[in-house]
């Protein structure tokens, strides 16, 4: 998976050159309604259980603290926002066409349905080095009779992991996903993600990651995952 504009990242647009003449073009100013704000997919919804409120709440409430001279201050935890699209406009040649990239979206936000199958959001802990995801899995995503399957599972620790690992080092590659399954997770429950940081050895970021219950009771998964620094230039241009 390529991570390296992730799950938190906004479009953004830079501005070109007059191929004849090589004078850079004017940054043009245009009214506001023209370019909606993008929806953030990780704010809640009408399908959220009591149990995806409860977490949501919970680590949302210590984005903000309170000192005792009665002022905010950014606290421990910070909300990442999740939006359904990645680079609206990229080079790549035949790989991306202009019509392929107005029609691309994010694998676990491409589902219009609410609790339909992904629904999260990510939080992280600079100073702890760790990113936790409150997961509500929909029934578009079962496998083993009503149960999520393993693959979603997958896809969902890439996509924290991989996050966490953009966030501690920058534009990453996963390079390996070393997943034990130990539990299954029925739909429609409500689980927690927690990513943390093992180790940084120049391009390498390894990261670690248990699936488990809310309570902390129940054991899903378990996973050691790799990834590797890669330039922006090789986002860009596909590898």
């Amino acid at each position: 998976m390529l991570v390296g504009l992730s799950d938190l990242q906004r479009h953004t647009h830079y501005a070109g050159y007059n191929q004849d003449n090589m004078v850079p073009k004017r940054n043009v100013t245009l009214p506001s309604f023209l370019f909606p704000k993008p929806r953030d997919f990780s704010l809640p919804n009408s399908s959220w259980g009591l149990e995806m409120m409860r977490m949501y709440e919970h680590y949302n409430r210590q984005c903000e603290v309170e000192t005792e001279g009665g002022q905010k201050q950014e606290g421990p935890w910070q909300k990442l926002p999740s939006y359904n699209r990645l680079l609206k406009y990229a080079t790549g040649g035949v790989y991306l066409s202009e019509m392929i990239q107005s029609k691309a979206r994010l694998f676990t936000r491409n589902i219009r349905n609410p609790g339909a199958a992904f629904e999260y959001v990510l939080f992280v802990n600079s100073e702890e080095q760790k990113c936790v995801c409150v997961l509500q899995a929909g029934h578009l995503l079962e496998g083993p009779p009503g149960h999520v399957h393993g693959g979603a599972i997958a896809t969902m620790i890439d996509t924290v992991t991989g996050t966490h690992a953009t966030i501690l080092s920058g534009p990453v590659m996963t390079a390996n996903l070393n997943i034990n399954y130990r539990r299954p997770i029925p739909l429609g429950s409500t689980v927690l993600l927690e990513s943390s940081l093992e180790k940084k050895e120049g391009r390498k970021t390894f990261i670690t990651c248990r699936v488990t219950s809310t309570d902390g009771s129940k054991l899903h998964t378990e996973t050691s995952a790799l990834f590797l620094s890669i330039s922006a230039s090789h986002l860009l241009s596909g590898l």
